[in-house]
This record gives C-alpha cells, structure tokens and sequence, in this order.
C-alpha cells in the first residue's frame, strides 16, 4: 500500500511540474489541479499505511518486549562499566561503550514509538526524558574519554548509569497500567 502511495505522490509531482513549464505563459491550472489531488491522495494512503504498520498489535507487541530486553540490558552495561570505571584506561571507555552499548541504543530507539502507541504520549515523554538524558551522559563519557578527561568521564559513567535505571523504572511503571492501544 505504501508503495502505491509513493507511486502517486511521484506520479503528481511530475505531472504537476511537467503541467506547469509546458506552457511558455500561463499554466493549465485544471490539469496541475487533477495532479496535485493525486499527490495528495498518495500522501493520505502512505500516513494511512505507515499507520496501520505502527499499530500493529503484532509489531507492537513485539517492540515492546524489544525494548524490555534493550533496557535491561543497557542498565547492566551500565552496571557493569560503572563497578569497573577505575581499572579501565580512560582512552578505552569510548571503545567498550562502543561494544557494550550501541546495539541495544538503537534497538531502543528503533522501537520507542511503540510506547506512544501502546500506553500514550505522556508515557512516551516519561521513558524518552529519562532515555534521552542517559543516552546523553554516556555520549559526554565518550567525548572525556576521547579527550583523556578521567574526572568528568567517571562522573557521567554514574549520571548515565542512574538515567538508565530511572528508565527502567518508568517503563516497568508505564508498562504496569494496561495498554491504550489506538484503533488501526
């Protein structure tokens, strides 16, 4: 279905531009009409597809459980780097977050909106505010260990590593009220 409304959205624009510069004066504004209702008709099926795809209880399900695991797991890397941030040279900190943390950063992020579909934008703002100031803190122990900064990279080690659990606390405390699903 998407397919067909990029096809349409592709089909007026060329129409619509091709309508518009074949005349030298004037243009023929019942045929860019024709071609711009095309268009918009292709942008109506694409939101529509794109829709029904994010509210798929199926996928939503499945985005959910992705973002358990993900969570679960960035909290023990965390965990972990945090109880080990004295023994690892600080030039090192940028490649084991490297390794530990960016699949699940981005299954995270692959699958959030799932939390807006399912439980609402309130609970979406509470696990992202939480998600986003850890995903920050860990970039700002990424740039100190680039730039040889111990002090402030064991610092954000501990920011990051209480973001991550505070986290996890929200989306046990979303997940804990029943889903508010929006009809597909």
């Amino acid at each position: 279905m998407k397919r067909l409304g990029y096809a349409l959205i592709t089909i007026g624009f060329l129409g619509g531009a091709f309508t518009a510069v074949r005349e030298v004066e004037g243009i023929g504004v019942g045929a860019f009409l024709v071609w711009l209702a095309l268009g918009i008709v292709g942008v109506i099926v694409v939101r529509r597809a794109t829709h029904q795809e994010a509210t798929d209880e199926v996928r939503l399900t499945t985005n959910i459980q992705v973002l358990e695991s993900s969570l679960d797991r960035l909290v023990a890397s965390a965990e972990q780097l945090n109880a080990e941030k004295e023994a690892i040279d600080v030039y090192d900190l940028r490649h084991r977050i490297d390794e530990r943390f960016l699949d699940d950063l981005v299954g995270f992020v692959d699958a959030r909106e799932s939390i807006a579909h399912s439980y609402g934008l309130q609970a979406y703002a509470e696990v992202m505010n939480r998600f986003a100031a850890a995903e920050r803190y860990l970039n700002r122990v990424w740039s100190a260990s680039t730039d040889g900064y111990i002090e402030e990279a064991h610092r954000y080690i501990e920011k990051a590593t209480r973001q991550f659990e505070e986290t996890l606390v929200a989306f046990n405390e979303v997940k804990s009220h029943p889903p508010r699903r929006s009809p597909a």
